[in-house]
């Protein structure tokens, strides 16, 4: 890959399921090909598998071997291509990142470890950045791939739900091969981080997550790449408006991003119910059978399957028919 891998629009990718919540193989295929058959997305996209909203967390080893080989036979190198990790223990994080090396991957995507509220809920990660660093320094040592983070931690506004600036920067500056930095914050807390990130001797690139604000952070320069779960539902329209940046055509992007685009988004955009709302609209747009999520993760409520397939037809993308759109006829 010729392309600074912190500068490609990565989709994270999701996973469809069986009724019976195994991982349907077909359907995940036809879906990474609706990705890879579009031209525009191929010039400018990658794929990163078995992410948080691929449901990773829910995932045995085997399964996510299974599903990022699946990838690799779909893509065949034709975008970039990386990789999630987690695991509840390091030494699984470790093994699963051998994984991703061994099967060709262009580099890991890391999150923050899970389990006991000294490392989740009540991480101070400015006063403890090894909980995170040192998980990350031993894939490193493992694998020498380049890294994109997937920052998470409990962290005060404005940098809420992500890592602080201080933790950040140090993280950053032990780790060399870190090229990209996910940026899960609010607009304060991206601008923050955004623009200490600009200041670090080597690139490390500002890699936009939350759609509802792509517009925003085009304008203000702070948008070298994304890692976005956004992309499994908006894919011609979110190529659209990047597109009107990219040609600097103001006119154009505004008339887009207020034509539906930035309504849509806004509504997926709650955090507590983001990656719900994620599988409701691919299911509504027609790209997967079903929008069945693994449990502890909730069923949508119709309200939230008609209010999206609602605005997914304002922004003018293809949508199920209206009488498919209900959860009644699954059950």
């Amino acid at each position: 890959m010729n392309m600074h891998l912190g500068d490609v629009c990565y989709a994270a990718v999701l996973l469809p399921f069986t009724p019976d919540l195994k991982v349907d193989e077909q359907a995940y295929r036809r879906f990474l090909r609706y990705f890879l058959g579009n031209e525009r997305f191929r010039a400018k996209g990658g794929l990163c598998i078995n992410p948080e909203a691929g449901e990773i967390f829910t995932l045995t080893r085997e399964e996510k071997r299974r599903v990022l080989e699946i990838a690799m036979e779909e893509n065949n190198r034709s975008v970039p291509l990386i990789a999630g990790t987690w695991a509840l223990a390091t030494s699984e994080v470790v093994d699963t990142a051998r994984d991703a090396k061994a099967m060709g991957v262009d580099g890991i995507f890391v999150t923050p470890p899970g389990g006991a509220q000294d490392i989740t809920s009540c991480w101070d990660a400015n006063r403890y950045p090894e909980v995170w660093s040192d998980q990350i320094k031993a894939q490193d040592r493992a694998v020498d791939l380049p890294i994109i983070t997937h920052p998470v931690s409990g962290s005060a506004a404005p940098f809420t739900p992500g890592l602080p600036v201080d933790a950040t920067i140090a993280i950053c500056n032990e780790i060399p091969n870190i090229v990209g930095w996910k940026m899960t914050y609010g607009y304060d807390g991206y601008r923050i981080v955004g623009k200490a990130l600009r200041k670090l001797p080597r690139r490390v690139s500002v890699m936009a997550a939350l759609a509802s604000r792509f517009h925003e952070y085009r304008a203000t320069d702070l948008f070298d790449g994304t890692l976005s779960g956004f992309w499994n539902y908006g894919l011609e329209g979110m190529l659209d408006h990047l597109q009107a940046w990219d040609e600097r055509n103001i006119d154009r992007a505004n008339e887009i991003w207020q034509g539906g685009l930035s309504q849509l988004h806004e509504y997926v955009a709650d955090m507590g119910r983001l990656h719900v709302r994620y599988k409701v609209a691919t299911w509504l747009r027609g790209l997967i059978p079903n929008p069945f999520m693994r449990p502890p993760m909730p069923a949508p409520k119709q309200v939230e399957i008609d209010t999206i397939y609602g605005l997914l037809e304002g922004a003018g993308l293809s949508v199920i028919e209206r009488k498919e759109a209900s959860l009644a006829i699954y059950r």
